[in-house]
């Protein structure tokens, strides 16, 4: 396959989205901006490697995508150091608890634990948000070098609800903070109603994601969660630098 090719298999995965299902191919012509003769060209080999399945005459991605996805290292290593101490963390607090990375200027949720008395939360697994907007994002973006706090203001800041963070001002008071206090917290900023705290985790000196625990802001106890959330970060960062000795 050529860029050219490539780019355009790239356009057909961007058209789907968590609310989108299956699509049909002229809503994936119209949402990747690929002619539809190509769409349907392109599409038919997608599904032959797995890419896409057929659901009638519409399209949704295959499990091959899922398959090669639980394969990326970053993801697979920080996750697998994580998971236990994420499982004791949401047996503490039975709120959400959520593993998140940085992709580019935002983050991504790798892993979420909730259960049926936790909140109930519009996130999901692989879902994004702009990183100076979420509690994870700032436990991130507090231990990251200068020049992505700049990059995150010359890229301008996106308001998710009328909490959001909207200035750099007010965003470096949150860092100095999250630096001050050793965990970040965000109230109402990417949802209304809902609040969330978070630890940076560690491999060695370099940052490579943040632990949450999300839940209502009239439930959030930040006296009660900080300690065990506190914890967990410092657990997930020192068996990540036990993975590093052994490799």
């Amino acid at each position: 396959m050529n860029a050219s090719l490539l780019g355009k298999v790239r356009l057909l995965l961007d058209s789907f989205d968590a609310d989108s299902g299956a699509l049909s191919l002229t809503e994936l012509s119209r949402r990747s901006g690929v002619a539809k003769a190509t769409v349907y060209r392109l599409a038919g080999e997608m599904v032959q490697i797995g890419f896409l399945e057929r659901v009638g005459t519409d399209y949704r991605l295959g499990l091959r995508l899922f398959e090669l996805g639980q394969l990326v290292p970053t993801q697979r290593i920080i996750r697998d150091a994580a998971v236990p101490f994420m499982q004791d963390l949401h047996s503490l607090t039975l709120e959400t608890v959520h593993l998140a990375i940085r992709d580019g200027l935002d983050v991504m949720f790798v892993e979420k634990i909730s259960g049926h008395r936790s909140a109930r939360l519009p996130s999901r697994i692989a879902g994004r948000f702009p990183i100076e907007a979420t509690a994870t994002g700032k436990a991130i973006l507090a231990y990251s070098p200068s020049s992505m706090f700049d990059e995150v203001v010359a890229r301008g800041f996106a308001p998710l609800t009328t909490r959001t963070v909207a200035s750099a001002l007010r965003l470096r008071r949150q860092l100095d903070r999250v630096r001050t206090e050793g965990f970040a917290l965000e109230v109402e900023e990417v949802g209304l109603g809902m609040t969330s705290i978070a630890v940076p985790v560690f491999a060695g000196s370099m940052v490579v994601g943040a632990v949450s625990v999300t839940t209502t802001t009239s439930r959030m106890n930040v006296g009660r969660v900080a300690k065990p959330l506190t914890a967990a970060g410092s657990n997930i960062s020192r068996a990540l630098r036990g993975v590093a000795r052994s490799a």
